[in-house]
This record gives C-alpha cells, sequence and structure tokens, in this order.
C-alpha cells in the first residue's frame, strides 16, 4: 500500500469521495436493496461492499469487476439517506482503472453482462455507458459480440415444457427480457407488438445519439434467432382480444405495454400550432419522419424524456433550447447525468418555473406565460411542493412548446377483472410480478411507471422465473 501508484489513488479519493458523509454511512443497506444490478448479479455485485472496499483498499477496488457493473439509474442516491451519488463515484474510479490499464476487471465484468443481462449490448450502450469512462463503444459492442458467441455455445439446456406457449403484449426491454429468457430455454414465446416495427420504447423514445439503431436491430435480431414469434402492428384489444390469447393456447400471459401515453398539460393554448407531446415528437426523429424544430424550443417537463426531447431539439438545428421545470435540482426525476450532459450541449434548463399559458399569433406558439415558484412542504410523492410566488410572472419567447410533464401506461385494453394502482398502473405481487388475474404477468413501465432500462429488465428477469415455475407447477395444472 506504500507504492507510487497507491498514494497517486489515494489523492484522487480524496477528490472524489466525501469523506465526512462516508464516515457517517449507516450500512442501512438502502442502496443495494434498490439497486436492480445488486438483483440480477447476487453475490457478484454489491455497490454498499464495493464502497467500503474504495475506502480500505482502494487497490483492490480498482481491479474489481464490480466497479463496472453500475447500470446508472441512480435509485441507490435518490434513497440515500445520505445520498451519496455512487454511480459518480464508481464513473471517477473508473476513468483512473483505464489511465492504469486496468483491463481485466473490465473484461470479467462483461462476461458477467453477457451471462446475467438480457440485451447486453443495448443495456452497455443505455444503461452502462463505456464512453463516460473513455472507452470506444465499437470495441465494446465487438468484445461482447465476441462473449455471448462463447456464452452461447454453453447455454442452458432446454425446459421439459418447452411446449408451453407464452404471450408478450409490449416488445419493450421488459417485453423482451422476457421473451429472451424464455426463448433461450425453448419456449414458445409471440410477442404482440403495437408499432410497425419492434422495440417499444427503445425504438420509439431513445434518440440515435443514445442508442443507434443498428444496434437495436442485432439486438433484436438475435431474439429472433431464439424462435420467438413477433407480431407488429397487433394491437390487444383491438385486433385480437385479452380473451383470445387464453383460447389460443398461451400458458401464461406477460404485460409490459410501455408508458405511451402523455400526460396532459391543462393550461390555455395546448392546441396551438407548435405545441406536440414528447413523445411524439421523440418517435417521429427515431423513425425518419419529418419534424419541424423550432428555432426557439421550450421543454416542459423534467424527466429523463425531458431530456432527450431536448437534446434531440438541439441536434435538430434549433438554436435555443430551454427546459422549464417547476422544482429544483434536487427534485428533478431525470437522471443526474442525463441532466449534465443536456447542460453540456447547450441547453438551458430553469428550475422552480411554471407554465402558466401558451401565448400564440394568428393560431401558432409565440411564447410561454411562465410563474417563479418556491418549494414547500412534501406532497405525497415525498418531493417539496412547488407553490406560486406572487407577483413574479415572466414571459419566454418560443415557436415550439414541447411538453413531457409525465407518461403513464394505456392499460385500458385489460379486462376489468385487473387491478390497478392508484396511479393506474398496473398491480402485480412485487416477488412474482402476477397480476390480480391468475396466469397473467405484468412488468416494466406498466407497473412501475417511467423507469429506467435496468429496471425494466430487472422486471423481465424476475417475471421470467416465475413465469417457467408457474407453468411447470401442479397447482397451474389443476386450474
Amino acid at each position: 500500500m506504500g507504492s507510487s501508484t497507491t498514494a497517486v489513488t489515494k489523492q484522487a479519493l480524496e477528490k472524489i469521495l466525501d469523506v465526512d458523509k462516508l464516515k457517517y454511512c449507516y450500512e442501512c443497506g438502502i442502496c443495494t436493496a434498490s439497486c436492480s444490478m445488486a438483483e440480477m448479479l447476487g453475490s457478484d455485485y454489491n455497490p454498499r461492499t464495493l464502497l467500503e472496499q474504495l475506502c480500505l483498499n482502494p487497490e483492490a477496488a480498482l481491479s474489481s469487476e464490480e466497479l463496472w457493473l453500475c447500470g446508472w439509474c441512480y435509485r441507490c442516491q435518490k434513497r440515500c439517506p445520505q445520498g451519496l451519488k455512487l454511480p459518480e463515484i464508481f464513473l471517477s474510479l473508473r476513468l483512473i482503472a483505464k489511465e492504469r490499464g486496468d483491463k481485466k476487471g473490465f473484461d470479467k465484468a462483461l462476461q458477467k453482462i453477457v451471462k446475467n443481462i438480457p440485451l447486453p449490448l443495448v443495456t452497455t450502450l443505455v444503461c452502462f455507458h463505456p464512453e463516460r469512462a473513455g472507452l470506444e463503444n465499437a470495441k465494446v459492442l465487438e468484445r461482447i459480440e465476441e462473449l455471448r458467441g462463447e456464452w452461447f455455445k454453453t447455454r442452458p439446456e432446454k425446459s421439459t415444457h418447452a411446449a408451453e406457449k407464452v404471450a408478450v403484449i409490449g416488445s419493450g426491454p421488459a417485453g423482451l427480457t422476457v421473451a429472451y429468457e424464455l426463448g433461450l430455454k425453448g419456449y414458445s414465446v409471440t410477442i404482440f407488438e403495437a408499432l410497425p416495427e419492434i422495440g417499444g420504447m427503445l425504438r420509439k423514445c431513445i434518440p440515435e445519439f443514445r442508442l443507434p439503431k443498428k444496434v437495436l436491430v442485432e439486438e433484436l435480431r438475435f431474439v429472433k434467432e431464439l424462435g420467438v414469434e413477433v407480431k407488429t402492428s397487433t394491437v390487444v384489444g383491438k385486433d385480437i382480444s385479452f380473451g383470445h390469447l387464453h383460447n389460443n393456447g398461451y400458458g401464461a400471459v406477460f404485460v409490459s405495454v410501455g408508458a405511451h401515453k402523455s400526460q396532459g398539460l391543462k393550461v390555455e393554448g395546448v392546441g396551438l400550432d407548435g405545441v406536440t407531446d414528447a413523445l411524439d415528437f421523440l418517435w417521429k426523429s427515431n423513425s425518419g419522419g419529418k419534424v419541424d424544430v423550432g428555432k426557439k424550443v421550450v421543454v416542459i417537463g423534467g424527466g429523463n424524456v425531458a431530456m432527450d426531447a431536448a437534446r434531440t431539439a438541439k441536434c435538430r438545428g434549433a438554436d435555443d433550447v430551454r427546459v422549464v421545470y417547476r422544482r429544483s435540482k434536487d427534485e428533478m426525476p431525470a437522471n443526474l447525468w442525463e441532466v449534465k450532459e443536456a447542460e453540456e450541449e447547450g441547453v438551458k434548463i430553469m428550475f422552480l418555473a411554471s407554465p402558466k399559458k401558451i401565448v400564440g399569433e394568428k393560431g401558432k406558439v409565440s411564447a410561454l406565460a411562465c410563474v417563479r415558484m418556491q418549494l414547500g412542504e412534501p406532497d405525497e410523492s415525498g418531493r417539496k411542493r412547488a407553490v406560486p410566488v406572487e407577483g413574479s410572472d415572466f414571459t419566454l419567447e418560443t415557436d415550439m412548446v414541447v411538453l413531457a410533464i409525465g407518461e403513464a401506461p394505456d392499460v385500458g385494453f385489460l379486462p376489468k377483472q385487473f387491478e390497478l394502482n392508484d396511479d393506474g398502473t398496473v398491480w402485480v405481487n412485487p416477488l412474482t410480478m402476477e397480476t390480480s388475474v391468475h396466469g397473467v404477468f405484468a412488468g416494466g413501465d406498466a407497473v412501475s411507471g417511467p423507469a429506467s432500462v435496468i429496471e425494466a429488465i430487472r422486471d423481465g428477469k424476475r417475471a421470467a422465473e416465475s413465469i417457467e415455475s408457474y407453468l411447470k407447477s401442479e397447482w397451474r395444472v389443476r386450474k
């Protein structure tokens, strides 16, 4: 521990770590309990013990594969009593490890990702972000393909219950995960996708600069090669009834429709030309459709969709892009890094501001009337309530307003016997992901509301295990 390398590491750690906070870490386990990667990898990954190792034995931590396995969902930081930003701490250590040329731990991490995480190409780009640690994405993806080829040769034996049919409604990350996991074991899986192309929210909402479509296409090709059947442009509840699935021999159903329904903004002027929904804007941009982007764009909202919409508008030629969010940066639901990248690209974020009216001239957007806000007592979500400041009205000139104030799953196709939560999401048993209807499971945004890709994959893996257990169970046969 007395080498110059170690000394440099300790100096770097002093800049990275908030020592006072670490001294009083309660070891409550909230960060680990909140971590999707910890759940999927079990003993192979534990953010809390990794943090302890960074303090006690930084040399060992720098060579550990665990250093590379953070999925960047920020659930640990948002729920930590101390507010420790573990993803950014781990990133700083990744940069140090990269400078030292320590590739052994990284390669081991890729092996774990390939073995345990479905959609490894998508997950690596969208969740693990190798470019943030100074790595070349193309080389990382190439190595993943090599490792997947090696692992696939030793994949698990097909299940003796593989004749069973499973229906998956929706082809976002949760649905694709269930299809992948069960298809890998030989089950007969059919995906029903409402959109013309498979991919769900991965295709519809994630911009090209975050997830190149050629990478998504390659990932989807691999899923199809497992024998998964895909029926696109098929809306369950319209083109086929929900009851049709059980009547046609599907032993289990997984609902993963995603949060494709936008929340409405109840202010005057939402019907003006130049006002658009963020999901529609991203979908048109991602699908190659014609999108007229204004020179002065205002995005209303504070989530990841708002950040993607703002960055997409900037990429498509907008001169001035502003995000209007009614609370402070600390309450913002968007991942902290996404906010940082948006700001670095020239997006201006106006905190503690809320729209009052969208102003128009001759039917076209011309301005957004806003009011300053201040934070009061916490509301039902636990965040501080935003309260208008009297006499603080102001106006922003704009020729385009993008609404990104929240998304919800569209589950109106489900029969009435399904139990829903108060926010309109599908109720499930948190351990099995089974809904209130026997043999029907759900996961992803349909259950949690808008969440990260890695969280949707976690739901899919948990549900796939439950579906397999259900299909094998004697109780299910008797039913």
